[in-house]
Parts: C-alpha cells; structure tokens; sequence
C-alpha cells in the first residue's frame, strides 16, 4: 500500500497497522463490538440501500461478481465489501457510481477509517471488525442503490450479520472449512451460514449436500422466509456452451460466463435467482447477459495473459491461478482443468502453498488423478503452513512433490525441464498465495 505524497496524512500502511493490533486474537467471532462501532457511527447500517448479504463456503466472491455486473448493466449503481484482499486493501470497498463501481480511493478510505479509529477509543476490536464498520460508514455517505455484501467468517457471528432486513440473503454452496471457527460437522457449519436467513426475506440457496440443506430449509421456515432453491425453485444447465436458465417465470437462454469452470454456471444462475427472487429489481434479458459475460473476479481459475510472471516459465506454457484453499475448492479446480484437458492436453504442474489451518490432503487429493507434480512453496504469511508439512501431504497421496523458495523459483525451475508440449501450471491453495501471485505479476486488481 502506497503512502500518500502528503505527509501530514496518516499513510494507509501505518493506520491498518495500529488497526490490527488492538485485539489480541486475528480472528474473535462476536457481534457485541460490532453493534459498539455502529451505534458510536450513528448507526450507518440503518442508512443503506436495499442489501444482498451473501454466505456461503465457496463461490460467495464469484457470485456477487455476477450479481454487481448484472445490476450495474441494469444501470444502477452497486456498493459493494468483499474480502480478503488479494493485494490492497481498497479491493474490499467498491464504491457505487453511474457507470461502473469504482474501488475506493486512498484519501477516502483513510477518512472512514480514522473516523472508525476514533469512535472506538482504542478498546479490542479486530481489523475486519474496524474494516466492516468502516465500509458501513462509506457506503452511507456515498448514495447507490444496492449493496452487496459477502459475510466474512460463517455468517451468525460475523461482522456483516448486523443489517436487520436485507433485501435478499444468499447462500453458496456449503462445504468443510473454518472448523476451528465453526464446528466439525457440515450441519454444524451450514447453521452458521443459515443464521444471516432473517425474517420474511428470501432466501436464494445453491445446490447442498442433503445435511446441510436440511439446516438451510429448517431456519428459512423458522422465520418464515421464502425459499428459493436451485433445482426446485429454479434450475441452470449447460446446453451447447450456453447458459439456460428457467424458473417458474420462463428461461432465458444465454452466453456462458467468461469465468472458466463449469461451477461459474453455477454461480452465476444462483445470481440470476437472487435478482428475480427481488420484485423492486426489473433486471431484463439484456442486462442479465451482459453481466453473465462482463463478470470478472480474480483468482478463480484466472488465466495469467499478461505480466512479468509469463516470462520465467517453459516457454509457450499456460499458467493459471486459482485462490481455492478446501477440498471443494480443489474439486471444482480439478473439474476445471479436467474440461481444459479435453480441449487440449498438456502436462500439469501444481505450485501450491496454504495456510496452515488448512486441510492439505483434502485439497490435494483432487488432483492426484491429474498430475503427480506438486511443487510445495511457502506463502509470506505468519500463518502460512510450512512447505515440508505441505509436502508430506502430497507425498501421501503417491504424488512428486519439490519444495522451492517460492512462485519464482518454481517458475525458472520448470523452465529448465525438457517438455514436448508446454506444460499447463496451476497456482493454488490461497487466496493470500493468489494476492502474492499478482503483485509479482505486476497485474493487481483493479
């Protein structure tokens, strides 16, 4: 994060932080310093446009891609706090403008969080907390006309569960993650995430697995909040390379998502189920396929076409970046490269790292019938899972596995292996290895 050439301002990277350590804990689920933040604010979430409030395991960024795409083609202007970050903060908070959102500028976002900074008085409050209220006050003062907004950690407890009757809530496909968090069993974790269900207001829900379906179905009916799911209420297929979508309302027949993965399918009907499931949005045919085709997230199955990275692998190789970090993660990555490789065949090589709260072997099992090649590299984070630990999993699992420094060396190492056909490489296991990945490329998000 670049420091302002104005030197009486408080530059980003020393006010984050002070931010960061005025609770002990990274990570303290709760809402009773949330609810603390906003009351001293005014209570900025009282002041906000219609809210999608999104939960889910996996797909959750992807999905409000589609959703902000969709709307912003509708012509209205979107709010949107996501997290984490891949390389700046200012990625969380996207601004609402006729147009196109924009990403929150530096001097803007220092304001809103040196006015966090100062309501809280130095009491404990975790930085996403102090982010979360911070993102509340910006999209107040800003006027838009929707805010979408991806739940952090779980749902119940997290930071963004504090807006007491959102226009929709959403629920991604729920998987094993964040156990240490919430709970060991998948009902145990989908009832966190069913916990943002409020009262009389719909519910759109992605396919699940039967447990946590039955969770999912059992809080929508405790508050009397109309369910819609995929493949009851509404359904999304895959016909020809095109995206057809139907509902009780008709189908709409459209062009595949420029996300690569069949899961995009997916994730973008859950999109289209969300803005119908709205009666005060009109969304027509036109706005829903420009924004299924517009939509862009990074590091979800991104193809690296441009930057400093290309230059030290095999030459002709293909590389591909892809923040999963579970084993549904790893799932939907695998299937993607499994439909790559029926196009056209290459060898692949895995470079991943993970943090260490992670199921390595769960992860990496998906790809064992893929490649035996993993080389393991460390993530520069304190909480990152040590390469050898990395390793050991992979080696588990009958794969080859290296260890190296990191994505670079890994790079100019397979540069200098002999390969008939340029290999296909796939750069996974973190989010926070992805946000890595790009500021060596050279190619953050914009």
């Amino acid at each position: 994060m670049n420091a302002s050439p104005d030197s009486t301002k408080t530059p980003l990277g020393e006010l984050i932080g002070r931010l960061s350590v005025l609770h002990q804990k990274r990570i303290d689920l709760g809402l009773e310093r949330m609810h603390r933040l906003l009351e001293r604010l005014g209570h900025p979430e009282r002041k906000l446009p219609p809210v999608i409030h999104i939960a889910g395991t996996n797909g959750k960024g992807s999905t409000l891609a589609y959703l902000r795409a969709t709307l912003e083609a509708a012509g209205l202007r979107v709010h949107a706090y996501t997290s984490p970050y891949l390389v700046r903060i200012n990625e969380c908070f996207r601004l609402g403008r006729v147009g196109g959102g924009v990403l929150v500028g530096d001097d803007e976002l220092r304001a809103a969080l040196e006015e966090v900074e100062r309501v809280n008085a130095g009491e404990a409050a975790t930085l996403f907390e102090l982010k979360t209220a911070a993102a509340f006050h910006l999209f107040a003062q800003n006027p838009a006309d929707v805010v979408l907004l991806e739940v952090g950690l779980g749902g119940r407890l997290d930071s963004t569960n504090v807006v007491d009757t959102p226009a929709a809530c959403v629920i991604t496909p729920v998987s094993m993650d964040h156990m240490d968090f919430l709970g060991d069993t998948l009902t145990s974790i989908a009832g966190e995430k069913a916990a943002i269900i409020k009262r009389g207001v719909p519910v759109i829900c992605a396919e699940q697995a039967g447990e946590a379906m039955a969770v999912i179905e059992a809080q929508a009916k405790r508050v009397r909040a109309p369910l819609f799911a995929a493949n009851e209420s509404w359904h999304v297929n895959v016909e020809h390379g095109r995206l057809v979508y139907s509902d009780d309302r008709g189908l709409m027949d459209l062009t595949a998502p420029r996300l690569f993965g069949r899961h995009q399918f997916d994730n973008a009907g859950l999109a289209i189920a969300t803005l119908r499931a709205i009666p005060t949005f009109k969304i027509n045919q036109a706005a829903f396929e420009a924004g299924i085709v517009g939509a862009e997230w990074p590091a979800r199955m991104q193809r690296l076409t441009s930057g400093e990275l290309l230059a030290l692998g095999p030459q002709g190789s293909e590389i591909w970046l892809d923040g999963g970090h579970n084993a549904e993660g790893g799932r939907v990555a695998a299937a993607a490269l499994g439909d790559l490789e029926e196009r056209v065949s290459r060898p692949l090589v895995v470079i991943a790292g993970m943090m260490a709260n992670k199921d390595a072997q769960g992860f990496l099992a998906n790809f064992a019938g893929l490649t035996r090649h993993i080389i393991a590299v460390p993530i520069p984070d304190e909480n990152a899972m040590p390469v050898d630990r990395l390793a050991d999993a992979a080696r588990s699992l009958g794969m080859r596995v290296e260890t190296v420094s990191g994505v670079e060396a890994a790079l100019r190492g397979l540069s200098k292996l002999a390969y008939e056909v340029p290999p296909r490489i796939l750069i996974t296991g973190s989010l926070y290895l992805a946000g890595h990945v790009l500021g060596l490329n050279g190619t953050p998000p914009a």
